[in-house]
């Protein structure tokens, strides 16, 4: 019962630290790492261990699930070079220099356990820098860049873990032995990600009720993880290909009824997942400290600082040195070409903004959290105390170093936003009004079907207005002239064709998922607002 009051009341102290941080324009993980680093230093409070096969399953899957869906893919193809390196390279140094840190620093810890430290401490989260750069307005496509590294990087680095930690419990592993089964691994996770996703969105379009739906969808999240790692698959590539092949596909199927819901649900879990592996950890540091004399802290402490500065610089000087020699691969040539869009690097303002971006968060510490504790008579990890100590020491740092001083960054750069996705939001807009009004045409020359006909004129009017610069006309309530048992039908055809020309839009490319999500957000108000009128007027007529 302690344990259950100490997490309640931590939740609390969560969102009121989430409300702080939105006020002073911090990422909010910062704060709740500082108080998780607290629960650990206070008398009292109980230790508790998560079984190490739940951690990665309960924390990653659906906080990366969360991500994935509400990615850009046409954004991603037009900066995968610079994602891809980040997501491939950036790892891979920081995995290799901090292995040799750590290896420098504990002569007697095995190769395998610096590396798969290196692993734990490689994969930046995108959640506190959006948190930031979000309120900050910066150009696009930083945050897509952002965005996308992180759905990458988890699943690059912690297959690398994965291969570090069995090498660590197993005996060293040979490159001839470890790449093929990386190589399948990678394309059965591929292939298994997308063919849930012809499967499981069509069942969970089917279902009307709520609650229901929501609950099935996070079972379908852990079944995708599941599922993958019984197949000995990447459950994190194969959740990552699983929603984004999943989020073009339910648009289209599910209700708006229990989209919008749906989405608050998740947004809800994504936070109370996030300050509760926060609180596993603080319980985690009181064990070990409970464990360790005062030589044994300051060592720890010593070997967490010197891991996190590597992992700080390793970023950086893959960020600087990537971007520069992509600035000097795509300098004009001698016939005045310019190089393709997918070429471009990033400047200079903008790859310092990305390379101070690489603050840790819940992936980190859930890998750290799933490392094998040596219960019911399996091998214990070695070194575990300490890769878990420095793994939250680095998550802490880079938080509270990088995270609080991002907003400082952004000022003294004076990056400013390039308003893109806006543009594409206002022309989505005046597209779809216009497939609404074509909607109507079949049904003119009705009295009410003028009157929604006139209300979509005149939102066309203020949406053309928008889009050319000019001040948008108050536009009345939705449906709010229409009489729900005569207009209501033509409305929701209305609504239908305006939906279908919003999914058309995204398919050729016109707009990204950005600007989709934000109209399709309004469809789904308008469309819940005709749905009411609609039963309102059976009543009347009953």
């Amino acid at each position: 019962m302690l344990v259950f009051e100490i997490i309640i009341g931590l939740l609390l102290a969560g969102a009121a630290l989430t409300a702080l941080s939105r006020r002073i324009g911090t990422p909010y993980p910062a704060l709740v790492a500082l108080a998780g680093a607290a629960l650990a230093l206070v008398p009292g409070t109980p230790t508790l261990v998560l079984e190490p096969d739940l951690a990665l399953t309960l924390f990653v899957a659906p906080v990366l699930l969360d991500a994935a869906y509400d990615a850009s893919q046409r954004d991603l193809r037009a900066s995968w070079r610079t994602v891809a390196g980040l997501a491939v390279g950036a790892v891979a140094l920081t995995v290799v220099v901090v292995a040799v840190v750590a290896r420098a620093l504990v002569p007697g810890m095995p190769w395998a356990v610096a590396v798969a430290l290196g692993a734990i401490v490689a994969p930046p989260d995108a959640a506190a820098a959006t948190a930031v750069l979000g309120q900050l307005r910066p150009p696009h496509r930083l945050m897509v860049i952002l965005e996308g590294e992180s759905l990458f990087n988890d699943a690059s680095a912690l297959l690398v873990y994965r291969l570090a930690v069995g090498a660590a419990l197993a005996g060293a592993l040979s490159p001839v032995e470890v790449l093929p089964p990386l190589l399948a691994s990678t394309a059965g996770s591929v292939a298994l990600g997308y063919g849930l996703s012809r499967v499981i969105p069509p069942l969970i379009a089917r279902i009307e009720d709520v609650p229901i739906a929501v609950v099935v969808q996070f079972c379908g999240t852990f079944a995708v993880w599941i599922v993958a790692e019984r197949l000995h698959l990447s459950g994190i590539l194969t959740v990552v290909v699983f929603a984004m092949a999943s989020a073009q596909r339910a648009a289209g199927q599910m209700a708006a009824r229990v989209r919008i819901p749906s989405y608050a649900v998740w947004g809800f879990a994504v936070f109370v997942l996030n300050v509760l592996a926060f609180i596993l950890v603080g319980f985690q540091l009181k064990a070990i400290l409970g464990r360790i004399d005062a030589p044994t802290l300051l060592r720890y402490a010593g070997v967490a600082g010197a891991v996190c500065l590597a992992a700080v610089v390793a970023r950086i000087a893959w960020v600087s040195g990537t971007a520069a020699v992509s600035r000097l691969r795509c300098r004009p040539t001698e016939d005045g070409s310019k190089a393709r869009p997918d070429t471009i690097g990033l400047s200079p303002r903008g790859a310092a903004v990305v390379g101070w971006c690489g603050m840790r968060g819940i992936v980190t510490l859930a890998a750290a959290l799933a490392l094998p504790t040596g219960a019911r008579g399996a091998p214990p990890f070695p070194h575990r105390d300490l890769v878990v100590f420095t793994a939250f020491a680095v998550v802490l740092g880079t938080l509270v170093l990088q995270g609080m001083t991002l907003r400082p960054l952004m000022r003294a750069l004076r990056l400013e936003g390039d308003r893109s996705v806006d543009r594409e939001v206002r022309l989505a807009r005046v597209e779809t009004l216009r497939a609404g009004l074509s909607a109507t045409d079949g049904a003119a020359g009705d009295p009410l079907s003028d009157v929604l006909r006139r209300r979509y004129e005149l939102l066309l009017r203020g949406a053309e207005a928008e889009l050319r610069g000019g001040a948008a006309p108050q536009a009345p309530p939705a449906g709010g002239d229409v009489d729900p048992r005569a207009g209501a039908a033509v409305a929701r055809r209305a609504v239908e064709a305006e939906r279908g020309r919003l999914l058309a839009l995204r398919s050729d490319g016109t707009i990204g998922d950005a600007a989709f999500q934000r109209v399709e957000e309004e469809l789904d108000l308008e469309e819940l607002s005709l749905r009411r009128l609609a039963r309102d007027g059976a009543r009347e007529a009953s």
